[in-house]
């Protein structure tokens, strides 16, 4: 019999099981959180480098995320903007790079109007998907039943506009267009209250950061636990469910809890043995809810040196391997760091590289973008988030076609004592910090409400 019990076990240190245990301490409840890695914070992480913080996790917040300001705000963490001062630097296949004070403006008024266009079309669909219910949209099979990359070829844009709009794609989802379902993609972006605020800096979910980073965030949220409710380096291997409650095994023991939250990227809940085996549907759901690939790099140099030359940092290529950057210099002003990624396929053969093929493809892009200064580097650091264990993938899960329509009713219904929480079951801001805050109330909502019956 395991020797210790609890009312409330939770699976995961993220900001989701961070929130859901929060949640039901206050409440009066006993709650153990559980976590793998030997930190929390997630599909967050920040470290120390060359006397500044960096993120190599989530980094941004922006207008509309309103738990995750609310939480910034309560727990002293200060915000301040992302840096674009500047021209934008875009760069078509072997082209020559274009200055702009802003990206739109390297493209013609046609080109941007049709890219506006596009735009708002998604946007007419999106407003029809219920944020709580993506399948009983009024075209949800036909939706369900097209690509992203499809439904964009059928609006006949023109071939530069259909890749900036990949672009975008693959910085929001780590994901091609042509992996996403129309309705996927369609929910997301309701979720968010647009495209714009998926992808603009300014306005948009890439507007501001956290002084010191996300993950001190996560490390306060867990410091309003009791002493003794987070256990880490201790992941969960099984669930075993009976009428009275849940066993919860680990390598170092196993503990009872009459309720249980798993709040760990789906395709790691998937892995975890549950006796008896999850519903049909729920297990299916899993297996079509893949991760996406990214590889996030800061370059760090002495000073951000493309300030005195008139550049905001950012960098738009989409033709090339890395498909935008941003200044990732602290408010402090040195070091200067240009903040990037690999993303979707590009990622999976970054993956494949060593860091050092890895540096010099960024570097050699920021070259021929920022100018030959770029090559004067002081350190070079990324993160392979597919590599990574307990995450294998980011930014969040996407659902392929024919995925919604088929397993989606199972996304949030409990199975048995076992509830979901995680960003990629939340209504809005899905895949976010912001989502996985949500989730988490609403995972300890749900248990306190059986718990209370």
């Amino acid at each position: 019999m395991p020797s210790e019990q609890v009312d409330v076990v939770v699976v995961g240190a993220g900001f989701a099981g961070l929130t859901a245990a929060r949640a039901v301490h206050e409440a009066g409840r006993s709650v153990l959180v559980l976590e793998a890695r030997d930190r929390v914070g997630g599909r967050t992480c920040t470290e120390e480098h060359h006397g500044t913080w960096i993120d190599l996790g989530g980094q941004w917040i922006g207008p509309g995320q309103d738990r995750v300001a609310a939480l910034a705000a309560e727990l002293g963490v200060e915000t301040y903007p992302q840096p674009t001062e500047g021209d934008d630097v875009v760069l078509f296949g072997d082209g020559e790079p274009q200055r702009a004070p802003d990206v739109a403006l390297a493209f013609s008024d046609e080109e941007l109007t049709a890219y506006l266009e596009l735009a708002g079309a998604l946007e007419a669909i999106a407003e029809k998907v219920p944020l709580d219910a993506p399948w009983l949209a009024p075209e949800a099979a036909a939706w369900d039943a097209t690509t992203l990359r499809e439904w964009v070829a059928g609006t006949g844009v023109p071939d530069r506009v259909a890749g900036l709009f990949e672009v975008a794609v693959q910085a929001v989802f780590a994901a091609t267009s042509a992996q996403l379902s129309l309705l996927h993609a369609a929910h997301y972006v309701h979720s968010a209250g647009g495209w714009s605020k998926l992808t603009d800096t300014e306005g948009g979910a890439q507007q501001d950061r956290l002084v010191g980073g996300v993950q001190p965030l996560a490390e306060r949220l867990a410091a309003r636990l009791p002493d003794g409710a987070l256990r880490l380096s201790t992941p969960v291997r099984g669930l075993a469910q009976d009428g009275d409650g849940v066993t919860v095994r680990t390598a170092g023991g196993e503990v009872r809890a009459r309720r249980a939250i798993v709040a760990v990227p789906p395709t790691l809940a998937g892995r975890i043995d549950h006796d008896p085996p999850l519903p049909p549907q729920r297990d299916q759901l899993l297996q079509h809810m893949p991760q996406g690939s990214v590889v996030k790099f800061h370059v760090i140099y002495d000073e951000p040196w493309w300030r005195a030359e008139g550049l905001s940092g950012t960098v738009l290529c989409p033709d090339e391997p890395i498909g935008v950057t941003f200044d990732g210099t602290p408010p402090a002003g040195t070091p200067g760091i240009v903040t990037g990624f690999f993303e979707g396929p590009a990622a999976v053969a970054a993956g494949a590289r060593t860091r050092e093929e890895r540096r010099d493809v960024v570097v050699d892009v920021l070259a021929r973008t920022l100018g030959e200064r770029a090559r004067d580097v002081r350190d070079y650091i990324d993160r392979d988030w597919s590599a990574e264990p307990w995450t294998r993938g980011c930014y969040g899960a996407h659902l392929p076609p024919g995925a919604w329509t088929v397993y989606g009713p199972a996304l949030r219904v409990p199975v048995g004592r076992v509830h979901w929480a995680g960003t990629e079951t939340a209504e809005r801001w899905t895949g976010y910090i912001d989502g996985a805050i949500e989730s988490g109330q609403r995972a300890a909502a749900e248990v306190l409400a059986a718990l209370g019956s």
